[in-house]
C-alpha cells in the first residue's frame, strides 16, 4: 500500500498569488502635516492680535441712608436655670466599699507532670514582673504554678490580663481552700 502525504493534500504545485502592496505616497502625509502646522500657526497669530478686553466700568453709587433700622427683639427668657446653677453645684458620690473576702483568691497558670516544665512557666511569669511558686499536689505527681494569694479578685484579674497580653495562658482564678 502506498503511503499518502496528508500534509500537501489539496495543495497546488504553483505558488499562491500575493496581493500587490499599494504604492506608498509619502508626499501626502507630508502635505497633511504642513497644512496642520500652518493652521496652528495662523490660529496663534490671530490670538496674539486680539485687542485687550475693555476694563469693566465701575459705577459710583451714592451711599443711601438707611430709612430705619430694623428692631431686633430681645432674647427669649431661659426656661432652664442649669446654666447658672451647674458651675456652683457640687455632687457627692458615695462609692461602695470593696468587700474583702476572708478567703483569699489564688490564680493557677498551669499544671505539669514534671518539675522542669513547671519551673519554665514560673520563669515566663517572672519575666512579666509577677512572682509565682510551684506547688506539688498532695498524693499526686502534678506540679502546679500558682500566683497569689490576692485579697481582692480585681488584683488577680489585673495580673491575669497582664499575663494574657504576654501570651501566657490559660490562667484560672478561684478562692483558695484552707
Amino acid at each position: 500500500m502506498a503511503s499518502r502525504d496528508y500534509v500537501k493534500r489539496g495543495a497546488s504545485k504553483r505558488p499562491a498569488k500575493k496581493k500587490p502592496t499599494p504604492k506608498r505616497k509619502p508626499w501626502r502625509s507630508g502635505l497633511v502635516a504642513l497644512v496642520v502646522l500652518v493652521g496652528f500657526g495662523f490660529g496663534l497669530y490671530t490670538l496674539s492680535q486680539d485687542p485687550e478686553p475693555p476694563a469693566p466700568v465701575v459705577q459710583k453709587t451714592k451711599p443711601t441712608k438707611p430709612k430705619a433700622e430694623k428692631v431686633i427683639p430681645p432674647p427669649p427668657e431661659e426656661k432652664w436655670d442649669y446654666v447658672d446653677s451647674l458651675p456652683n453645684r457640687e455632687v457627692e458620690v458615695k462609692a461602695k466599699e470593696q468587700v474583702v473576702s476572708a478567703i483569699p483568691y489564688i490564680m493557677q497558670c498551669g499544671a505539669y507532670k514534671n518539675a522542669e516544665q513547671a519551673e519554665a512557666r514560673k520563669l515566663d511569669i517572672a519575666f512579666q514582673g509577677i512572682s509565682s511558686e510551684v506547688r506539688k499536689k498532695e498524693g499526686s505527681s502534678w506540679y502546679r504554678v500558682v500566683l497569689g494569694p490576692y485579697k481582692l479578685k480585681r488584683d488577680a484579674e489585673r495580673d491575669k490580663h497582664k499575663l494574657q497580653r504576654a501570651k501566657i495562658e490559660p490562667c484560672a482564678i478561684w478562692k483558695e481552700s484552707q
